[in-house]
C-alpha cells in the first residue's frame, strides 16, 4: 500500500487545535511556517497530584526537547516561600536553582513526530512546553514578561495544563477535559465553557490574558481523586498526555505511563480494600459516573481512542 500524499489526507489528521490556527492565521494558512503552540503547567495550587508538571515532563523526555532558556525569574518569587535548590557536584561544589519558568522546544512533523533541524516544517508544529513554580509575587508584572516572551516566540495559541482534587473514582478513566473562554476555539476543538468563579491560580489568569490579547486559549484540566490526593497521580497525568496527544494529533508512545497508572490503581485498590468505608465510597462514585457517562460509550468516544491507537501503533 502506498502512502497518501498531504493532499489526500482531511485536514483533521492536524488535530482540532492545528487545524483551527491553520485556518485562522495568515502565514499558518500561506504556509510560511508551521504553528507554535505553548503548553504550559505550574507546580503549587494547581497541580494535584503533581499531574500537570509530570505530564509535561513526560513529552519533554518522550520529545527530547531541547532547552529554550529561562523567563519569568527572580522578581517574581519570595524564596522564603520558593527557596532555590542547591545541587552539589562531586567535590560537593554547589550550584543553585534558582525558581523561574524555564522554556523547552519541541519541532514535530505532521504526524506529530520529533524532527531534527531548526524548524518544524510548515505542515508540522513547534510545541514550547513551559513549565515553573507559581510566581509568589507580581502576577501583573509576571504575565507582561510571560507574553512578551511568547511574542517574541511567534507563539500562536496558549495551552495551560492543571489538576484538581475532585470526587471521582481511581477506578475509572480519569480523562482530561478542555476549557476555553474563547467561542470559536471551543466550537474548534470540542472544548466547554469554563464556569468557576472563585480564587484562581496562576493557569486560569493566564488562560484569560491570552484570550484578551487575542491568542487562542484553553486550558487542559485533569482530576485527582481526592481521597488519594498525594503525589504522583499516574492515571490522571496520562489522561492530560493523552489530551494533548488528541488536541495536536501528536505521536506519544504511552505505554510506560500506562503501566504506571496501571501499578498506581492496583496499589489504592489495596489500600481501598483495607477499610469498607472507603470501598463503599469508591463503589457510589462509580455508579454516579458510570450513569452520568452512559451515553459516551459510543462512537466519538470509540473512534478517539482507534485514533490514539494508530498514531501509537509501533511507538508502545
Amino acid at each position: 500500500m502506498t502512502d497518501a500524499t498531504s493532499e489526500d489526507q482531511p485536514d483533521d489528521v492536524l488535530g482540532p487545535l492545528r487545524t483551527h490556527l491553520t485556518a485562522t492565521v495568515d502565514a499558518l494558512e500561506a504556509g510560511r511556517r508551521a504553528p507554535t503552540v505553548l503548553l504550559m503547567a505550574f507546580e503549587g495550587w494547581n497541580d494535584a497530584g503533581e499531574a500537570a508538571t509530570g505530564a509535561l515532563g513526560a513529552l519533554r523526555e518522550q520529545w527530547d526537547a531541547a532547552d529554550a532558556g529561562r523567563v519569568c525569574d527572580g522578581e517574581f518569587y519570595d524564596y522564603q516561600v520558593t527557596r532555590p535548590l542547591v545541587r552539589r557536584d562531586a567535590d560537593g561544589l554547589g550550584t543553585l536553582d534558582w525558581p523561574a519558568v524555564t522554556l523547552h522546544e519541541a519541532l514535530l512533523d505532521r504526524e506529530g513526530r520529533p524532527v531534527a533541524g531548526e524548524a518544524a516544517p510548515p505542515d508540522g508544529v513547534r510545541v514550547l512546553l513551559a513549565v515553573g513554580v507559581e510566581p509568589n509575587v507580581r502576577w501583573r508584572a509576571f504575565l507582561e514578561e510571560l507574553f512578551t516572551a511568547a511574542d517574541a516566540r511567534d507563539v500562536d495559541a496558549v495551552v495551560t495544563l492543571g489538576a484538581l482534587l475532585a470526587d471521582v473514582p481511581h477506578t475509572r478513566p480519569l480523562r482530561a477535559r478542555p476549557t476555553s473562554p474563547l467561542v470559536d476555539v471551543r466550537v474548534a476543538v470540542g472544548a466547554d465553557r469554563p464556569v468557576y468563579e472563585g480564587p484562581t491560580g496562576i493557569i486560569g489568569v493566564i488562560a484569560d490574558e491570552a484570550a484578551r490579547r487575542g491568542l487562542p486559549s484553553l486550558s487542559l484540566w485533569g482530576t485527582v481523586p481526592h481521597y488519594v490526593a498525594q503525589a504522583p497521580s499516574p492515571k490522571t497525568l496520562l489522561g492530560l498526555v493523552e489530551a494533548v496527544e488528541d488536541l495536536l494529533h501528536v505521536s506519544v508512545s504511552t505505554r510506560g505511563l500506562e503501566d504506571d497508572a496501571r501499578a498506581w490503581q492496583r496499589g489504592v485498590d489495596e489500600l481501598a480494600a483495607e477499610d469498607p468505608d472507603v470501598a463503599a465510597y469508591v463503589r457510589q462514585l462509580e455508579e454516579a459516573q458510570d450513569t452520568q457517562q452512559l451515553p459516551e460509550a459510543s462512537g466519538e468516544s470509540i473512534a478517539r481512542e482507534f485514533e490514539r491507537y494508530l498514531r501509537g501503533r509501533g511507538g508502545r
